[in-house]
């Protein structure tokens, strides 16, 4: 097998976790599952099966670098990319790839992981994983890890799978099937979610990529050649001229190499403050991380940052409510993608900026 060079996705915003979620400590920093391990410490310590720190890279914002550092201490400097601008992870895939092609040959195996992602049976997860490059190298594609889905989301884009490409071992016990990509299909609405794990034809997206890195750099050529040019001539000093990107739409959406591999790991793609409650919950009536008094208060989120703060609640339900030293969350849980919108209306005012 080529090398196997895992990539960490660690400029994101985090938003939908205001406000302990902040530009400076976004919600790849913070540890949501009352353990002392951060989501981006995490998802190193579970990739370490399969690469060494020397191969483990992270590509991030310039102003969480050195929260990178701080986090990942046993991370070269070398392999912590800095991305002046955020543009979106079309630009991020492609100027690593770019990296791991002229440090290793292009026929390293690139693996993109999301920084902010739950998993809970690590051994299958890895198996997965050498699965999925198994299938990247012998079919010259582009593996994506699809997530069988439990319940019909509205919060996640699906992976409708085509043509069975088999079965890929890579030396584990359990095979697993693999398919050619039909389509990538948005978020959808309920009943269209329902249609589609009815149908038994979809996943859901993790965002995982597994690649030869010549094959993606060759599809980058072809689906966006002005991007992919820019980062080939000026590296990193291209961003400042690229628009916002995803690589879903540059590149997934329009290959034909992509192909899908269901898999069960115990994964949750922790997108708001609801994704806690599914962690931690257990058999509690509500989900309490920091000190709580609550008069006729059920299935409701508490979080204090100071551990010697106490939230009093009185006939609240289904309702999140957040304390972050100046700032305080109190929404309904059936909103909380809304607090994107929120945190950008404060955004909006000059003597609110502090808060972001």
């Amino acid at each position: 097998m080529a090398r196997f060079i895992p990539i960490i996705l660690a400029g994101g915003k985090g938003e939908r976790f205001w406000p302990v979620s902040r530009l400076k400590r976004p919600k790849q920093f913070l540890c949501l599952d009352g353990g002392d391990r951060s989501l981006l410490q995490s998802t190193a310590d579970r990739l370490l099966p399969l690469a060494d720190w020397e191969d483990l890279f992270v590509i991030t914002a310039s102003h969480l670098a050195e929260g990178v550092k701080d986090q990942l201490p046993d991370i070269p400097e070398a392999n912590i990319l800095v991305e002046p601008q955020g543009r979106d992870t079309a630009p991020a895939v492609a100027w690593a790839t770019l990296e791991v092609a002229n440090r290793y040959g292009d026929d390293a195996v690139c693996a993109f992981f999301p920084a902010d992602h739950y998993i809970t049976d690590i051994e299958r997860y890895c198996d997965t994983l050498r699965a999925a490059a198994d299938l990247a190298v012998s079919a010259g594609a582009i593996a994506t890890l699809g997530i069988k889905p439990t319940f019909p989301s509205t919060g996640y884009g699906y992976i409708e799978q085509g043509a069975d490409a088999g079965m890929f071992s890579a030396g584990v016990v359990t095979d697993l099937p693999a398919y050619k990509v039909n389509r990538f299909a948005e978020k959808p609405n309920k009943e269209t979610a329902e249609a589609f794990v009815d149908s038994g034809q979809y996943s859901w997206n993790s965002g995982i990529f597994i690649f030869p890195a010549a094959i993606m750099l060759s599809e980058l050529k072809q689906h966006a050649p002005e991007m992919t040019q820019a980062l080939i001539e000026k590296g990193v000093d291209a961003y400042a001229t690229l628009e916002k990107l995803s690589i879903d739409y540059a590149v997934m959406e329009k290959t034909e190499r992509a192909y899908v591999v269901p898999a069960s790991f115990g994964w949750d793609d922790l997108g708001d403050w609801n994704a806690v409650e599914r962690l931690i919950k257990g058999d509690a009536e509500n989900v309490e991380l920091c000190q709580h008094v609550g008069l006729d208060t059920k299935a409701s989120i508490l979080y204090s940052a100071d551990p010697d703060e106490v939230i009093v609640t009185i006939g609240l339900e289904d309702v999140v409510v957040v304390r972050d030293g100046n700032a305080t969350l109190i929404v309904k849980k059936e909103r909380t993608q809304e607090i994107k919108q929120a945190v950008k209306a404060l955004g909006a005012e000059d003597k609110f900026q502090h808060l972001l």
